[in-house]
């Protein structure tokens, strides 16, 4: 699978494309869409979804995973941003790539399994899951990266869940979850009741 994740904003859209595939990630390009402050606006969201529009071309991914808007103090800042952030998801759309949202509670949690995670955790640890040698710059490089990895995650546990029970239709989250995890433990309890057979009959050989 082949992930695009997307930090938005107006004057940096930080992006990056993995791999990942058996569990393991493989970083393909990664980089940011920058803007001049003394651009027109428009002229600046034209530049977003041109450069949104190569990427998408360029890369063919599987899913465009972004992270999710939140209003800061200044509003003015969050109303443009989400102006760039729709040009984003128009870019995906027109290539149809399927797209995916997540909190940064949601992150940090995928990323270091810590919703309190401070910004350099979080940035150390993709680092580390994807065996770079420095945390990439700027700063919305990484967290795009981040955001990748959320999906990377996601998506793959809501696969293992889809191939262990089979159909799930009809069925709540919780009723999902609950049946997963009772079929995890029934097969603990059956692998280890086998090393214990296979044990005992090392200790008791037949003649």
């Amino acid at each position: 699978m082949v992930i695009l994740g997307i930090d938005p904003g107006y004057a940096i859209v930080g992006w990056g494309v993995i791999e990942y595939v058996h569990s393991h990630f493989r970083v393909i390009n990664f980089g940011a869409i920058t803007t001049p402050a003394g651009m027109p606006f428009e002229e600046r969201l034209e530049r977003i979804y041109d450069e949104m529009t190569l990427l998408l071309s360029r890369y063919h991914p599987d899913a465009m995973a972004v992270e999710q808007l939140f209003f800061s103090t200044n509003q003015k800042t969050g109303i443009d941003v989400a102006q760039a952030r729709g040009v984003i998801l128009l870019a995906a759309k027109k290539q149809t790539v399927p797209m995916f949202e997540y909190t940064p509670l949601q992150v940090k949690q995928s990323v270091v399994g810590y919703g309190q995670a401070v910004k350099k955790q979080v940035q150390e640890m993709t680092r580390m899951l994807l065996s770079l040698k420095a945390v990439p710059k700027p700063d919305d490089t990484a967290d795009a990266l981040a955001v990748a990895i959320c999906h990377a995650h996601s998506s793959g546990s809501n696969a293992s869940i889809g191939r262990l029970l089979g159909s799930t239709k009809g069925k709540s989250q919780k009723q999902v979850l609950a049946d997963y995890y009772e079929k995890l433990y029934n097969e603990q309890q059956k692998k280890k009741r086998m090393n214990q057979n296979a044990v005992q009959s090392k200790r008791n050989p037949h003649p």
